[in-house]
């Protein structure tokens, strides 16, 4: 029996019990959940029911509790329901009902964890967006490792998730990536305001190995080459190093089509239409401080110039006008300020600014090696770029211990934890029980030990406290699917699957022999912990999946 299925017999009961007792059956809930007590003496799991629906029908807490507990006690696979405190509902189940579970999981394979609990949702997910004036540093590193983590979380809770990167290909630092290019091919040095670092010098000779004639034209021809070839030659190395990272984008859109296609001028003209644009010392200005920014925003320069500002309220609308009820987007420590300009602007637009926008705030990432913070790429000579964080630690490693912190923590990655082999390293502890099930299921077939068909399995004989234990431990998975989808934070699986599946399934294995020893016979009972360990596996590998992170048979 799965926490949801159980949460379903909690509800039946209630419904029953509303009949009996001639109760309004209107102040039911559509669905309840139950929840895991703390102190496992207490049972399996626990319902507040009662003590929500008591004064709503008039009954004294503990004797509603009384009643559903009655109702529910006669539910198959219930062992036994006992009254808490002022009306807790403490329920165990027997052990076949428990240990079908891993049944469950097996089966189910990779759809287990999935839920609809986000269905109907239309969701683009901006991420990373970093200028392409450079290789992707470490910051947008840990956007790319959560964003991507986030989209596997909400489409595996039934979202429809579009995931989108901004190209900026347009403005002033686009200008100074364009001039860094020219002086490096001209052997100058870099400008006051431009981009240094070997990257650049790599990109002016490839543009200059693409045209040869370059340097024979005029200042301005010239940079506008290096601005076009270089801009896409940097584009696409950043579009490699994300893919080699496990990162692929829906859609990546260039701010300059905003421009192009006349965007700028359309929402423009929307905000006009809602009453929110004025004019002033001859720029058109937004009226954002009507919806609690902290100034109004310039649209447009008086010297007919639009500012970055426009661009974000064209890129807003054009998401809106593609069908998606919800943007999110993703951005830099740097970037708080962002918050109160682009709700006011949502709402400028007539949206609801806290159901249609949702912007989430990452704090810094440090490398440290042997204590201190590494400050400098080799390669782009100012910052720590994906590359060298993939060079020091590894690819599953790097996204795992992104992944694995609050976004709004501070966090340092030491190199030397996060290569360890042993399990103190977070990814190494939680990968070896991938590799540890995936094992025991290989030296068990080369004994003859096999799972068997479905209908051989013998639930009931799970019943070492070891193995209930880690069966509930799997059954929280898809509440915490849900719950990091819901609230955008995917370091509830990582440390889901090392606190409670990795310590229960290492317990379980320290206690609970798998495999026949010397010459005892296969059993039942080994045939059923083989099936809790299959199930452990799959949970092991849907979980680190979410995240974006292998799960070895090996290690």
């Amino acid at each position: 029996m799965t926490p949801a299925e159980l949460a379903e017999a909690v509800l039946a009961a209630a419904h029953a019990v509303f009949t009996h007792r001639g109760l309004d059956p209107a102040v039911l809930p559509a669905e309840t959940t139950v929840e895991r007590p703390r102190n496992p003496e207490h049972g399996d799991y626990a319902s507040t029911l009662a003590l929500q629906l008591s004064k709503k029908v008039g009954l004294p807490p503990r004797e509603l509790a009384g009643a559903l507990a009655d109702e529910l006690g006669r539910a198959p696979g219930v062992k036994s329901v006992e009254i808490a405190g002022p009306g807790f509902l403490n329920i165990r189940l027997d052990a076949a009902a428990a240990g079908q579970l891993a049944r469950v999981i097996v089966e189910a394979g990779a759809e287990y964890g999935r839920s609809e609990r986000l269905a109907g949702q239309r969701i683009n997910l901006e991420f990373v967006s970093a200028n392409p004036t450079g290789p992707v540093h470490i910051g947008g590193v840990r956007w790319a490792a959560v964003g991507d983590a986030l989209s596997r979380l909400l489409r595996a809770t039934g979202a429809e998730v579009g995931t989108e990167y901004y190209f900026n290909d347009a403005g002033s630092q686009i200008d100074r990536f364009a001039r860094s290019l020219l002086a490096a091919a001209k052997g100058e040095a870099v400008p006051e305001d431009g981009y240094g670092g070997a990257y650049i010098s790599e990109i002016a000779a490839e543009v200059q190995a693409r045209r040869p004639d370059v340097l024979s034209l005029d200042d301005a021809a010239a940079q506008e080459v290096f601005r076009v070839e270089g801009v896409a030659l940097m584009f696409d190395e950043i579009r490699s190093s994300l893919r080699d990272f496990g990162v692929e984008f829906d859609t990546y859109f260039n701010e300059k089509d905003l421009h192009d296609r006349g965007e700028l001028d359309l929402a423009l003209a929307r905000l006009r239409e809602q009453g929110h644009v004025f004019e002033a010392e001859g720029a058109t200005w937004l009226r954002t401080t009507e919806f609690g920014d902290d100034k109004d925003r310039v649209l447009r320069k008086s010297n007919g110039e639009w500012t970055y500002f426009a661009a974000d309220c064209a890129y807003y609308l054009d998401k809106r006008e593609r069908g998606f009820e919800r943007v999110v987007i993703m951005l830099g420590a740097d970037h708080h300020g962002y918050i109160g300009r682009m709700k006011a602007m949502a709402a400028c637009f007539g949206d609801d600014p806290e159901r249609n926008l949702e912007i989430l705030i990452g704090q810094l990432v440090n490398l440290v090696r042997d204590g201190a913070p590494m400050r400098m790429s080799k390669r782009a000579g100012t910052v720590i770029t994906l590359e060298d964080l993939v060079e020091a630690i590894g690819v599953d490693a790097a996204r795992y211990a992104l992944a694995r912190y609050s976004a709004d923590s501070p966090i340092d990655i030491d190199v030397e934890l996060w290569t360890r082999a042993k399990n103190d390293n977070p990814v190494y502890y939680v990968q070896y029980v991938a590799a540890r099930t995936a094992g025991v299921a290989r030296n068990a077939a080369e004994i003859g030990l096999t799972r068997g068909d479905g209908d051989a399995f013998r639930p009931e004989l799970l019943g070492h406290e070891k193995e209930n234990e880690l069966l509930k431990a799997l059954a929280e998975f898809p509440a915490v699917v849900a719950t990091a989808a819901e609230l955008r934070e995917p370091h509830r699986v990582a440390r889901y699957l090392e606190e409670s599946v990795a310590q229960a399934y290492h317990r379980f294995y320290d206690n609970c022999r798998i495999a026949p020893q010397g010459d005892e016979e296969v059993s039942d009972l080994h045939r059923a912990r083989l099936w809790l360990n299959d199930a452990t596996r799959t949970v092991i590998a849907n979980g680190l999946h979410l995240l974006g992170v292998s799960a070895p048979e090996r290690m």
